[in-house]
């Protein structure tokens, strides 16, 4: 059924003399069969094909580290429609493969979202601005698209590393009367570590290329002399690929411009980092407190105790939200917090954030 959506991967791009210890030499790669996807990990889909085939060529040539994983490149998208790749994305999903979908244009992420409509979910976005009018009655930014449909299953929003000069403020006041998040670039650049339980709490990111600085990733629409460095960009990924509960990830924005493959060698070094992640999962999400060691802090405000979790596994923490929830929220009633809330929080400082994430809930 697969094979109705997808296209092989071109012939051109398959490399003829490559190390055994290459990417390409240690994944299942689709160029005249359909690889069997029975205990795949993960597989890459291309939407635009020269972008797409562009990153293949870079990916290919990088070292292989993850000998646990089965990852499978399924070429690329036969049609560029959202109605077409959502579908796609979504047997992907419920057949516990995490899609890897890489392209062009950031509108796609719509696809992406949508193949998540069987349940609430939280998005993380990755992007220099924020793409929303709210003024404007027309979905023609991809966060109007998503908020203004009518079958939004959408719970939180997290903006990572805008830029204020290209936000007017009435754009920043729009998510916040939503208690949605947008975190500026330096911000995050300043203390990246602290985005981690952002990420954590994703089932979905679209990280957008234009996020990353020029004179990092130079090919481009409208490129910026700001934004993340690469490294930067990669320890996002690869905070990405830890996350059990991830269940998606596009990379978009990269537009092929000239013979250089800079910006490819860029997106194929994130996506790397991602699955340097996903590698490294350690799968405590808390579907249950069962592994967990609970730490309950009594408080003097309106709030009168809260209860973090911490995983024995990995040492990460959670806050369980303080009021009942209904079974649809019942998957995100922990919600990833950092060891530095849980000391702010028994300093009778609940932060902000925590605060905000409560209110979804009620």
């Amino acid at each position: 059924m697969l094979k109705n959506w997808l296209k092989p991967v071109p012939k051109e791009i398959i490399p003829s003399k490559i190390s055994r210890t290459s990417f390409f030499k240690n994944i299942q790669v689709f160029q005249t069969a359909l690889p069997d996807l029975t205990n795949t990990h993960i597989a890459i889909v291309g939407i635009e094909e020269d972008s797409a085939n562009a990153i293949r060529k870079a990916l290919y040539q990088s070292a292989y580290a993850f000998r646990k994983l089965q990852i499978a490149d399924l070429g690329n998208i036969r049609k560029q429609d959202v109605q077409f790749i959502g579908p796609l994305i979504k047997e992907l999903i419920s057949g516990k493969i995490i899609p890897i979908i890489i392209g062009s244009n950031v509108n796609f992420t719509l696809a992406q979202y949508q193949a998540h409509h069987h349940q609430l979910v939280n998005l993380v976005l990755i992007d220099e601005k924020i793409r929303v009018s709210p003024r404007s009655k027309n979905a023609n930014l991809i966060i109007d698209a998503i908020i203004k449909s009518n079958k939004s299953n959408l719970l939180h929003l997290a903006v990572l590393g805008y830029q204020a000069h290209f936000t007017p403020p009435a754009v920043a006041r729009y998510l916040e009367l939503r208690n949605y998040e947008h975190i500026r670039l330096g911000s995050i650049r300043s203390k990246i570590e602290d985005i981690e339980p952002i990420i954590r709490d994703a089932d979905l990111i679209s990280f957008n290329i234009a996020s990353i600085r020029q004179s990092d990733a130079p090919e481009q629409i409208a490129p910026s002399p700001s934004g993340f460095f690469v490294e930067e960009a990669c320890q996002l990924s690869k905070y990405a690929g830890m996350s059990d509960k991830l269940s998606s990830i596009g990379f978009w924005g990269y537009y092929p411009q000239t013979k250089t493959n800079q910006t490819a060698q860029v997106v194929s070094q994130l996506i790397w980092y991602f699955i340097d992640g996903f590698s490294k999962r350690t799968m405590d999400y808390p579907t249950s407190t069962e592994g967990l060691v609970e730490y309950i802090v009594e408080l003097k405000g309106a709030i009168k105790e809260l209860t973090f979790w911490k995983s024995k596994k990995s040492g990460r923490w959670w806050i369980q939200v303080p009021v009942k929830t209904r079974k649809k929220y019942l998957r995100h009633r922990l919600i990833p917090c950092s060891y530095k809330d849980y000391i702010q929080t028994c300093k009778e400082d609940i932060p902000d954030r925590l605060l905000n994430a409560f209110k979804r809930f009620a």
